[in-house]
């Protein structure tokens, strides 16, 4: 940990159950911010009206439907356009949520292990999907919980909700899911501007063979 940051303190986890559920209609290619389309605004009048039978199901606390803003372009990193996030009452309740419905690329049930503030606070703001791959999970998680110190010492975050997959064959260790404290842009330049970044989160990440693949999106 770098001098000056103190650990951080994590509340609770959530006790819902989560499906990530993503796809990639009209991504944009090399350029990471994401234009305005036709198909990614059918799509998402789609999940949109596809997120509101959901919420009368029961076991559904609530499902909301994002639309990325800026995708880095990262080697092997998602190029996910639309995306959605159900929360069901308890893990125990995700297979209640009919998954063959979303025609998505990736559906990730998972659970919240790791929590900082309430990320569902507002609904209003920039979000970002952070997908992490990691040889070790575990060893994953512990140097995430670093990162995790630096970002809310250093960036203003102050939420933070880590989806652990249920199912090991995913493609990712875990998926972190924040609400940022200004725009997209704002965001990554308040990152790679400081040279604590470069020496302590990215060092971090090299160390335990981990890549972070963000995906900033804003609530459609």
């Amino acid at each position: 940990m770098p001098e000056g940051i103190p650990p951080i303190s994590f509340t609770t986890p959530s006790p819902r159950g989560y499906l990530y559920a993503c796809a990639s209609v009209d991504p944009p290619g090399r350029a990471p911010f994401v234009r305005r389309s036709a198909r990614r605004e059918r799509m998402l009048a789609q999940w949109r009206a596809l997120a509101q039978d959901l919420t009368e199901l029961d076991e559904v606390a609530c499902a909301t439907v994002f639309e990325a803003v800026l995708i880095p372009p990262i080697q092997g990193g998602p190029r996910h356009d639309v995306l959605m996030l159900v929360q069901t009452t308890s893990p125990a309740q995700l297979a209640a949520v009919p998954v063959e419905k979303l025609r998505a690329d990736l559906v990730m049930p998972a659970s919240n292990t790791r929590r900082i503030g309430d990320t569902d606070a507002t609904a209003q703001g920039t979000f970002l999907f952070n997908h992490f791959t990691a040889p070790d999970p575990e060893a994953g998680v512990a140097a995430w919980e670093g990162l995790a110190a630096w970002y809310t010492a250093k960036t203003g975050v102050d939420n933070s909700t880590l989806l652990r997959p249920v199912e090991e064959s995913g493609p990712y260790a875990f998926v972190n899911y924040v609400r940022l404290p200004g725009s997209a842009p704002a965001f990554l330049l308040n990152q790679v501007l400081r040279p604590s970044f470069h020496r302590y989160v990215r060092s971090t990440l090299k160390a335990n063979g981990m890549v972070a693949m963000p995906i900033l999106c804003r609530p459609a």
